[in-house]
């Protein structure tokens, strides 16, 4: 099991490694390129009357997918030839955004606290998310979106597994058609490896499920996030291959959890912690944008990125603290005075992730920028110390090993394989569309 996240580097390696020693059993292909240049790696691994494809490293800074692709590669492997009455093949992205993976590698090796990895994270703004099929046509996709929709259709796979890796909070699963039995499954993983299961993600907050931590996400004409998010859930990927019957998973596994996830307890005092939340968001993103204004005529091509996302933050906040005001509230179930301690802190979590990303994606602007914007560095060092230091004291984040993280998603994916795998087996079970 790896002690650390491998990079993108290591991960083709080990693929093509796994393909070379099993010729006949696995394969290796590219499906396309990104937009540095990157290859996008694919190994096949068996053969069967089902094809699953799994999704690594949708997001770029959430590492923990590749490692777990490859040990799923490695078990289907050892298992021989036949991996019972369920067999299939398995198609394996190693990852889906090399580029903005090779850009976290700074901080994959450590020291892994909070501080060092808000400064030193990469995610990209929204419109260079290839997850996310926001272009008006097939032929404006990003060439990493188009590679991927491209092996949708050649697979019509009768499962999807898209494998996230939440920086803080607890592990949960998302499904875009119902799956029973998997909310066993992921709790008695959890619980094997002391991670919390996350009862209200900010990612579902809408969302009802069929057990702990697992949502059922609605059909497009129900409200799945809140409006002011950048991530609609049915313009991506995850709902591309639902016309051929696909189910598609999104399994989440923390970096660091934070058990409060998981306490449904009634929260004190919900109007209060509620619009702190929103009043400090606000007053860190005009304080942030400010920096960026102070530096934007300084930045060079090659940390363009980082600015465009926090622009993206910029345009987004306003939204957002818009809804998380308290009279917002009134149509959830309970209302504002419903909320538990586990809502709160997904509500905390997430605009302090938002503000913590920005602020360490421009700090290492301010860096690229040399010697001239010194004095912009050293107050996002200053901002980053206080705003981590506030946020551990309320979320106590403890660091989950990659090898707990890396098993606990393989134990779910395999067993989820194997409940939809029984529930095609049984009498009257509904045949997927052609």
């Amino acid at each position: 099991m790896p002690p650390r996240y491998p990079t993108v580097g290591e991960l083709t390696a080990r693929a093509g490694a796994l393909a070379a020693a099993h010729p006949g059993r696995a394969a290796l292909r590219r499906i396309g390129r990104s937009r540095g240049g990157e290859p996008l790696t694919l190994l096949t691994v068996g053969r069967g009357e089902r094809d699953v494809l799994v999704v690594a490293g949708p997001h770029a800074n959430e590492p923990v997918g590749g490692a777990t692709a490859l040990r799923l590669a490695e078990h289907l492997l050892a298992a021989g030839p036949d991996d019972g009455p369920g067999a299939a093949a398995w198609h394996l992205l190693i990852c889906l955004d090399p580029d903005g993976a090779r850009r976290n590698e700074r901080w994959l090796s450590g020291p892994m606290t909070l501080g060092h990895h808000f400064r030193r994270m990469f995610r990209p703004s929204f419109p260079e998310q290839p997850e996310w099929l926001h272009a008006r046509s097939r032929a404006e996709l990003l060439p990493e979106t188009r590679a991927l929709v491209d092996l949708q259709d050649e697979l019509r796979p009768f499962v999807q597994f898209s494998l996230h890796g939440v920086d803080i909070g607890g592990s949960f699963v998302q499904l875009t058609r119902p799956l029973p039995g998997v909310a066993d499954a992921l709790a008695r993983s959890a619980a094997d490896r002391g991670i919390p299961l996350e009862l209200s993600p900010f990612d579902a907050f809408f969302c009802t499920g069929p057990g702990t931590a697992v949502f059922d996400m609605p059909p497009p004409s129900r409200r799945d996030q809140f409006t002011g998010s950048l991530s609609p859930s049915h313009a991506s990927t995850w709902y591309h291959p639902y016309r051929y019957g696909t189910t598609t998973a999104i399994v989440e596994a923390p970096m660091w959890a934070a058990d409060e996830m998981a306490d449904a307890s009634p929260h004190p005092d919900p109007r209060g912690a509620v619009t702190g939340i929103g009043r400090l968001t606000e007053r860190d993103a005009e304080f942030l944008a400010g920096l960026a204004d102070r530096i934007r005529p300084r930045v060079p091509v090659h940390v363009a990125p980082l600015l465009r996302t926090v622009d993206d933050f910029r345009r987004s906040c306003p939204a957002l603290v818009a809804e998380w005001d308290p009279e917002s509230f009134a149509g959830f179930p309970g209302g504002l005075s419903g909320l538990n301690r586990a809502q709160v802190l997904a509500l905390t979590i997430a605009a302090r992730r938002l503000v913590l990303r920005t602020a360490g994606m421009l700090y290492q602007t301010a860096e690229g920028c040399g010697p001239a914007a010194h004095d912009v560095r050293d107050a996002l060092d200053r901002f980053l110390t206080a705003r981590c230091a506030v946020f551990e004291r309320r979320c106590r984040p403890r660091w989950v090993p990659v090898a707990d993280q890396v098993e606990h998603q393989f134990q779910v994916v395999r067993a989820a394989f194997g409940l939809l795998t029984e529930g095609a087996r049984a009498p009257g079970a509904a045949t997927a569309p052609a």
